[in-house]
């Protein structure tokens, strides 16, 4: 798959390309070993070092740049039903990576073109050429913002609110997870289309950053209050007319009491669950949603890949305007990767997580 990001539009594979071998040095990957009981531990994903891989017929093998690192890996982790089978043990943990290709046996990539896909947390990964898109225009932008803002993380802000979510002008629309990637630009977009934004965040810098950066109107800090429930109430008076659902558990159960009438849950994820070891029960006050006439919907970005290029040009534009504002958190080598991703769930992060895999030019 080839985007011409300059223009927003599909264009066609080129029809040439080159074959490189690749030099005499060694890939690291993390390869998922068992399947983690809570936070995946160095036994769970182990590092490893094999030789760089060599392409098939179709394939390209690409030096990876950058790393993605999201809540939802955690979940590909373990064996139960989802919408992807589980990372097969003994094979590298899977990630979206943005990187150069440095050999090709494919006519629809050439070495040196950037190749972004579902890889591995390793430094060189091969692929089908089918699996991977090209990067014909970069515009000038950091790489990085492939994985963030114009990626899968600001596409699934934007399709999530403007096709699940349909927000009104003048509606309340709450965001938890609020500081995050995807919560952070969710609401922005949501204030945007001329919602009344709240957010929930934990810690005062964090909800200093979503009010001051991303300008909402309001936000709770989850670790400071005692009440949940009646601190949604206050900061959201006539209710919530969307929730952003990142989060789960007892938050879910807190913004169910405070919805309004036709409310719409838009359910992007539930990360307080995902190094459960033991499934809790479920929501206790799921009966609002029959109460309030309310509707919660699911969703995964993946269903408007064809999209993608309407949801680059808004963002695209927004971005020029100084709607949008989002931060990209990298940290330093691949090494570094697995505590990097424990940051997910301890609330160290704040917006994109991504790894730089290496030095190297890029």
């Amino acid at each position: 798959m080839l985007v011409d990001l300059s223009i927003g539009m599909s264009i066609a594979a080129r029809p040439q390309y080159l074959e490189t071998p690749v030099s005499d040095s060694v890939n690291r990957q993390f390869i998922l070993t068992r399947r983690p009981a809570g936070l995946p531990t160095p036994e769970d994903v182990v590092r490893r070092e094999t030789p760089i891989p060599e392409p098939g017929e179709g394939e390209i093998v690409i030096r990876n740049l950058y790393m993605s690192l999201d809540p939802a890996i955690r979940g590909w982790m373990s064996d139960e039903p989802s919408y992807l089978p589980p990372i097969p043990l003994g094979s590298p943990v899977w990630a979206t990576t943005i990187g150069r290709v440095v050999a090709s046996n494919s006519p629809d990539f050439s070495v040196g073109d950037i190749a972004l896909g579902l890889n591995g947390w390793e430094d060189y990964s091969v692929s089908s050429a089918e699996a991977a898109t090209r990067l014909e225009d970069t515009m000038g932008l950091p790489l990085t913002n492939f994985l963030s803002i114009l990626g899968a993380t600001g596409m699934t802000s934007y399709f999530g609110m403007v096709d699940v979510g349909k927000p009104r002008a003048g509606e309340t629309l709450l965001v938890s997870g609020a500081a995050g990637a995807v919560g952070s630009v969710s609401g922005q977009i949501g204030k945007i289309l001329g919602c009344r934004v709240v957010g929930i965040a934990g810690g005062e810098d964090k909800c200093r950053w979503v009010v001051d950066e991303c300008g909402f109107d309001d936000v709770i800090d989850y670790k400071a209050c005692d009440d949940l429930t009646a601190a949604i109430a206050e900061k959201c008076p006539d209710g919530v007319d969307i929730y952003w659902e990142n989060v789960g558990g007892e938050m879910l159960d807190a913004v169910l009491m405070n919805l309004a009438e036709r409310a719409r849950i838009v359910f992007c994820g539930w990360i307080s669950t995902y190094n459960d070891v033991e499934k809790r029960p479920g929501p206790k006050n799921m009966w609002q949603i029959l109460a309030k006439s309310a509707r919660m919907e699911g969703f995964l970005v993946s269903s408007y890949v064809a999209q993608f290029p309407e949801g680059i040009a808004a963002m695209g534009q927004w971005l020029m305007e100084g709607k949008i504002h989002f931060n990209e958190q990298v940290v330093d080598d691949l090494d570094n990767a697995l505590d990097a991703f424990h940051m997910l769930f301890d609330g160290r992060n704040t917006g994109k997580l991504i790894v730089n895999i290496g030095d190297f030019d890029d």
